[in-house]
């Protein structure tokens, strides 16, 4: 471990599962290498018990102050990314999940490939909104997630025919691919991110060769899975798994709609949207 990444998980957010004794091992590595003074690493230990317990606090009390964080290098903060993202996968139940995690886990094993990082309108509105959800319930993923942004090749997705997909989603949504076959980590048949889509608006009914799995991270928002179906609401960290062709439609919440993806087989071949007579009584809200 380095004395970077140290003096990083040293600031990581109190309250996620195991962050605490994260932070002692990082703790334990700086006092190792003699950044850290006997009765901070004591402070550490003491916090390590609770992961909800604010070592800052425990250190405040004492009159001592934390080490200074050190930026990462965008390696290290995609790699923190996977890793959150698998925990979260991991503490997950469902169908589906087995798949994703096995199709993630060879990119553990790799260096990330430069690729641009353009501007994105959509993530600049919104993914501060869903972040700030997020870090309520899950702070870890949240941190990794906002330090890993700017560094994904985000894009909004423009193989639908707009007169099919509808007037409002084509504007109004962005993902990442972090793990795929032309991603940050390469992996064949198998595509792996974070997708972004603002509030209230529909994504119309489709479907597509491709196994999917959803895990969405802010919520509720609404689902379908037959075109012209009723909505029914889930929350955050539901998982949705579509198997090939299943037709499904998300209508988003009041927040913005952010979500881990995973495409498990067939990632080349296209989406196709599905009829549906009731799309008019959605889309003008999303207007």
């Amino acid at each position: 471990m380095t004395a970077a990444l140290s003096r990083h998980l040293l600031t990581a957010p109190h309250g996620s599962p195991g962050s605490a004794r994260a932070r002692y091992a990082a703790a334990m590595a700086l006092y190792a290498e003699g950044a850290l003074s006997p009765a901070a690493l004591e402070a550490y230990r003491e916090a390590s018990a609770f992961d909800s317990l604010d070592p800052a606090q425990v250190l405040a009390d004492r009159g001592l102050a934390p080490p200074p964080a050190q930026p990462l290098p965008p390696a290290a903060l995609l790699h923190g990314l996977l890793a959150e993202a698998d925990r979260l996968l991991a503490a997950t139940q469902g169908a589906g999940l087995a798949e994703t995690r096995a199709g993630l886990a060879p990119a553990f094993r790799q260096s990330p490939r430069p690729m641009p990082a353009p501007a994105n309108a959509v993530l600049a509105a919104h993914l501060p909104a869903a972040l700030a959800a997020l870090a309520a319930t899950d702070p870890a993923l949240a941190q990794a997630i906002a330090a890993a942004a700017p560094h994904l090749p985000w894009i909004t997705y423009d193989a639908y025919d707009p007169a099919r997909i509808g007037p409002f989603f084509p504007y109004a949504h962005a993902f990442a691919s972090l793990v795929g076959e032309a991603a940050l980590f390469a992996a064949e048949g198998y595509d792996f991110g974070l997708f972004l889509v603002a509030p209230r608006v529909l994504y119309r009914d489709h479907a597509h060769p491709a196994a999917e799995l959803y895990l969405p991270l802010t919520g509720p928002h609404r689902w379908r899975f037959a075109p012209g179906a009723p909505f029914h609401e889930k929350p955050a960290f539901a998982p949705v798994w579509n198997p090939p062709h299943r037709p499904h439609a998300t209508l988003t919440g009041d927040l913005p709609f952010l979500a881990l993806f995973a495409w498990t087989s067939d990632v080349a071949a296209p989406a196709y949207v599905l009829d549906a007579p009731d799309w008019a009584l959605f889309e003008p809200a999303a207007g």
